[in-house]
C-alpha cells in the first residue's frame, strides 16, 4: 500500500464555516480520496487552521508555519509515496500582505523542503502536488473572513499550475470542483469538501501507478 501526506490548512482539516467544528471524517478530503482509492493508498491527513505556506502566525494556539510543519511531517511520516499541498489561503490574509505572489513563493519553498529533505533511505523522493484551494466568495459580511480579497484569491490556481509546471511537479485545481461557502466565504461545506477528494482519485491514483 502507498502513503501519501495531505499537508494543509482548515480546509484539510475540514472546519465547518457555520460552527467551526471539523466535519465529519466521511466529508474530509483527504479521507474520502482514501476510501475512492480502494485500498491503494493510505492517505495522512495533517490539516491546521490559520498555517501559512512559510509565514509565521502567533495569532492561534499552535505553530501556524507551513514550512516549519512540513519538515517534522515529512520526519515523522516518512518512506511517503506522494506529498499533497493545499495551501494559500490564509497567505493572502491582510496580515500578510493580501497578495498572491507571497503565497506562491511559498509554496516553492515547500516544493523545496521536499525536493531536498534527508529521507531514509536517501532515494526514498516522495512526488509532489501542488492543489490550488478553491477561491474566496463573498460571506455574510460582504467580503470573506478575515479581510481577504476575491480577486487575489482567484490568481492562486493560475500563479501554483505556472508554478508546478515550472518546478516539474504535479498540479490540481480544487475551485475546478468546489466552491467556498457564502457563511464565510472561505471555508468548505461538508459535500463540498468531500468533492475534491473524490475528483483527486483519478489522479493521485494515476501517479501512484
Amino acid at each position: 500500500m502507498k502513503t501519501v501526506l495531505a499537508f494543509g490548512d482548515s480546509l484539510t482539516w475540514g472546519a465547518d464555516p457555520t460552527t467551526g467544528l471539523r466535519h465529519p471524517a466521511d466529508y474530509r478530503w483527504p479521507d474520502v480520496l482514501e476510501k475512492e482509492l480502494g485500498g491503494q493508498a493510505k492517505i495522512l491527513s495533517e490539516g491546521l487552521g490559520g498555517r501559512t505556506t512559510c509565514y509565521d502566525d502567533h495569532a492561534g494556539p499552535a505553530c501556524r508555519n507551513g514550512a516549519k510543519a512540513l519538515e517534522v511531517a515529512l520526519a515523522s511520516h516518512m518512506p511517503l509515496d506522494l506529498v499533497i499541498i493545499m495551501l494559500g489561503t490564509n497567505d493572502i490574509k491582510p496580515t500578510h500582505g493580501g497578495r498572491a505572489e507571497p503565497a506562491v513563493t511559498g509554496i516553492r519553498r515547500l516544493a523545496q523542503i521536499v525536493d531536498t529533505f534527508p529521507y531514509k533511505p536517501r532515494d526514498a523522493k516522495p512526488k509532489l502536488m501542488i492543489v490550488a484551494p478553491p477561491a474566496c466568495v463573498a460571506g455574510a459580511s460582504g467580503v470573506p473572513a478575515a479581510g481577504r480579497d476575491i480577486a487575489e484569491s482567484q490568481r492562486l490556481g493560475p500563479l501554483y499550475r505556472k508554478l508546478a509546471t515550472e518546478l516539474g511537479h504535479f498540479f490540481f485545481d480544487a475551485g475546478s470542483v468546489a466552491k467556498s461557502s457564502p457563511v464565510d466565504g472561505v471555508h468548505l461545506e461538508a459535500d463540498e469538501t468531500a468533492k475534491i477528494g473524490k475528483a483527486l482519485a483519478a489522479p493521485v491514483g494515476e501517479i501512484l501507478r
